[in-house]
């Protein structure tokens, strides 16, 4: 590590992290670290409620009635007075009206009386309880039941889903497809979101070959660009993809610049290990402040973190990632997608969720490391849930990303473990 990058350390080490040692960092701490300095887009606006999907909430959504706004039934069947009803024999009351969901009722039961009713019906004055259709006998005008009725059985009160004023999705909340509906429900057409954040990633090295070359000895088509790209895409954000850049130190600083004077956040691969043509160090140390880290993971070792200041007065988050492609996609989905949801709006956004299995294989495993083995997660002829690893788990094979469903998170007090262990797994398939 350069001594001039050593100097922009301690103004990325909050003074509550005593223990803070760029060299040695367990992935909690790394993402605690990287936590205390995002802070989400400020920039907000006003979309079709159509157009939400996968946005991230600018302000508060109220309802701005009860729903329901009156009280109906609950299914198909008959409104009554619960107080009708006879306790030492059969009830029989007469049918006076009918009532249609989407109908107003202006009827009013009087002792004795009951209305058939349909599913969303509002309910007549006088009536407290509604029978299923399907509980009665009908005859000559009249039904007639034995059931003692419980008041207020298969009524939907007004405001027993939503009371007027209260706060229906709070700022910070990602749009589901649920959510859609659930506004649709409220009559409200458009809503206040973050804009989009940006960014613009690149990868370098000289070896990285495009796509439409014959690779050259010595050359690797650069397939990092389009992992990054399908979990960018993923994501939902305005994304900058700026090639593949050779270690060429001036070509580096003017696409790093770019990037930082047009984007939010800029992502790299590869250039930030030991290499003696790892150019990225010193143009991070010229340009901002980024530390260098070794984290106590595998794969997904070499890592930086940080701000980088363009030709502008923008100064975008830098994260720059592994050269191996299994390793850009583990520190992706373990460090940079948190980061990001909290810079889109969701300051509540939290790690992958993961649970326990049976591993029903062999695992081999060093102490003193975090390992995110590629796993297969499958239910068994019980429909037992286990997980099994891919195979080879070199952060070269690529292969072992494309067959996982699924992360076997193994903490850095885990060795190796026989087949029947219980392991954490991360399910990946669906997140982004």
């Amino acid at each position: 590590m350069s001594q001039k990058t050593a100097q922009t350390i301690p103004a990325l080490a909050p003074a509550d992290m005593d223990d803070y040692d760029p060299n040695s960092m367990s992935v909690n701490k790394a993402r605690q670290f990287i936590k205390q300095y995002l802070s989400p887009v400020q920039q907000t606006e006003f979309l079709a409620l159509r157009d939400s999907l996968g946005r991230v909430l600018a302000t508060n959504i109220l309802s701005p009635a009860n729903v329901p706004n009156y009280d109906n039934s609950a299914m198909d069947g008959y409104a009554f007075n619960a107080d009708d009803s006879c306790t030492d024999g059969p009830t029989q009351l007469n049918v006076i009206t009918t009532i249609f969901a989407g109908k107003s009722s202006n009827i009013a039961l009087k002792s004795g009386e009951c209305g058939r009713i349909m599913t969303g019906g509002m309910m007549p004055t006088g009536a407290d309880s509604v029978i299923m259709q399907e509980r009665v006998t009908v005859a000559d005008g009249c039904i007639t039941f034995t059931e003692a009725p419980k008041r207020g059985m298969n009524v939907r009160y007004a405001g027993e889903d939503l009371q007027q004023g209260q706060t229906v999705l709070a700022a910070g909340h990602c749009m589901r497809v649920a959510d859609l509906g659930l506004i649709a429900s409220l009559g409200i057409a458009e809503v206040s979101v973050y804009r989009k954040l940006k960014v613009a990633f690149f990868s370098t090295g000289d070896e990285l070959a495009g796509l439409d070359q014959p690779l050259q000895i010595g050359q690797v088509y650069d397939s990092n660009r389009y992992t990054l790209f399908g979990m960018l895409s993923r994501m939902g954000v305005e994304i900058i993809d700026l090639g593949a850049i050779a270690d060429d130190p001036i070509l580096l600083e003017k696409t790093l610049l770019a990037a930082a004077s047009q984007a939010d956040v800029v992502i790299t691969s590869g250039g930030v290990s030991v290499g003696e043509a790892d150019y990225m160090k010193l143009l991070l140390a010229k340009h901002g402040q980024v530390v260098f880290w070794k984290i106590a993971m595998k794969p997904g070792r070499p890592l930086a973190y940080g701000k980088i200041q363009g030709n502008d007065a923008n100064a975008a988050h830098y994260f720059g990632l592994p050269g191996n492609p299994v390793a850009v996609m583990v520190t992706f989905y373990q460090f940079v997608r948190e980061a990001m949801l909290i810079l889109m709006g969701q300051a509540n956004a939290a790690p992958l969720p993961s649970f326990k299995v049976e591993c029903t294989e062999k695992i081999k495993k060093m102490t003193g490391r975090t390992e995110f083995q590629r796993g297969i997660l499958f239910a068994d002829n019980d429909g037992v849930w286990k997980v099994k690893p891919t195979g080879s788990q070199g952060s070269a094979i690529l292969s072992s990303m494309s067959l996982a469903n699924c992360f076997i998170v193994l903490d850095e007090n885990v060795g190796n473990l026989e087949p029947g262990s219980l392991v954490n797994v991360q399910v990946i398939d669906g997140i982004i």
